[in-house]
């Protein structure tokens, strides 16, 4: 009975003792769990466009419906023959319906005018052969000799679009990333720590912009990623 009294209170005071051991060693290792770092890692790239979409509007006025309908039609044609010179394909051109006001059916504003019908037509092209495009832009010129005034209003001018994200993603994703790992590891050299685990990762969303206002044919692709390390 003694001997069974002797093992439990060895017994007991062996598990006080490694209890005693263990609840520093646990402090350490919660504190460790407190220590971490957040970083954030850019990648930028430059790419051209890959699609152009090209609206031309053009007006015809006069006084006779059937007139300016027929105007409308030859300068229509006029318009298909220059891009069709210049290398677009037919289905790469759409054509809207034309739309026409009367000006003397308006209830608001002056009737005295010089033109009582007014017609406007937009002539799309829509292209992956973004230099063709451009080629065609710079040489506007050769419509307005012909009779023809693009209409540069707002709504009818020329949009560029980058569709190829999905090839750029992992690369630029990966440098992030690992420029993110470089700025936390220079944290963790300055505080005299050292780079552990990662806690948490978060991919930013890919933003794409106009380079600037008068190329807005090179866009600007931007990813921020946010990276959380512990530090030992």
């Amino acid at each position: 009975m003694e001997k069974s009294r002797v093992w439990a209170a060895a017994a007991i005071a062996a598990g006080l003792v490694f209890l005693g051991l263990m609840i520093p060693r646990a402090a350490r290792i919660n504190r460790s769990y407190e220590r971490f770092v957040s970083v954030k890692g850019l990648c930028e790239r430059e790419v051209m466009a890959d699609k152009a979409i090209w609206p031309i509007q053009y007006k015809v006025a006069g006084n006779d419906l059937a007139t300016v309908y027929a105007e409308l039609e030859a300068k229509n044609a006029l318009v298909k023959k220059f891009l069709k010179e210049g290398g677009v394909q037919d289905g790469e051109i759409s054509v809207s319906a034309p739309t026409l006001s009367d000006k003397l059916a308006q209830e608001y504003g002056s009737n005295d005018r010089a033109f009582r019908y007014v017609a406007k037509e937009v002539m799309t092209v829509c292209s992956a052969d973004v230099e063709k495009v451009l080629a065609l832009m710079s040489r506007q010129g050769t419509l307005v000799r012909s009779g023809i005034a693009p209409d540069n209003e707002y709504g009818s001018q020329p949009e560029f679009l980058f569709e190829g994200l999905n090839s750029l993603k992992p690369e630029m994703i990966e440098e992030a990333t690992r420029n993110a790992r470089e700025a936390a590891q220079k944290f963790a050299a300055d505080s005299r720590s050292r780079l552990g685990k990662l806690r948490q990762a978060a991919q930013g969303s890919f933003s794409i912009e106009p380079r600037d206002s008068n190329t807005p044919y090179i866009k600007h692709v931007r990813v921020v990623t946010s990276v959380t390390y512990y530090l030992d």
